[in-house]
């Protein structure tokens, strides 16, 4: 089993979507069993605070739940318990970094260096553009499954 924790600044919009995305992409690729996923925050400012409305409606346009969910932030013993930490941008690799004191086996990266096209994801929480922040991290999702699941054995 793959365990993938996605994290962003306070883990009610970008973080969420990517889990229940990733979530949903495996479940119908038939590998729902394959990956343990998770998220959470770099900030504590959002602590126990459910996903954020639009990002809840965007995730149910497509049919996926993420009934549930709250916020937490990201700890230091995250780093031991999970395969990849994935962010959304460059700034959160440097506060994971920060947090789980370094990334000596190379467990962190962006979500979007999995695709053709890397990049930071805007926090569709300032920008107000949750069709943008869905496209990227729908893309990236996609991009990581099809990199688990083509250079890992046994999934």
């Amino acid at each position: 089993m793959t365990r993938i924790l996605f994290v962003c600044l306070g883990n009610i919009c970008r973080s969420p979507m990517a889990e229940f995305i990733f979530r949903d992409l495996a479940a119908k690729a038939g590998l729902a069993q394959a990956f343990e996923v998770a998220s959470a925050g770099t900030s504590s400012e959002e602590y126990g605070n459910p996903v954020y409305p639009p990002a809840r409606r965007k995730l149910a346009e497509h049919g996926i739940s993420c009934a549930g969910k709250t916020a937490r932030q990201l700890t230091r013993a995250d780093y031991g318990a999970y395969d990849l930490l994935i962010g959304m941008e460059a700034h959160h690799l440097a506060a994971m970094r920060r947090i789980c004191g370094g990334d000596p086996a190379g467990k962190m990266h962006r979500l979007l260096d999995y695709t053709g096209q890397p990049a930071d994801i805007a926090d569709p929480w300032y920008t107000r553009d949750f069709d943008t922040a869905w496209t990227q991290i729908e893309s990236g999702c996609r991009a990581l499954l099809e990199h688990l699941t083509r250079d890992k054995e046994g999934i």
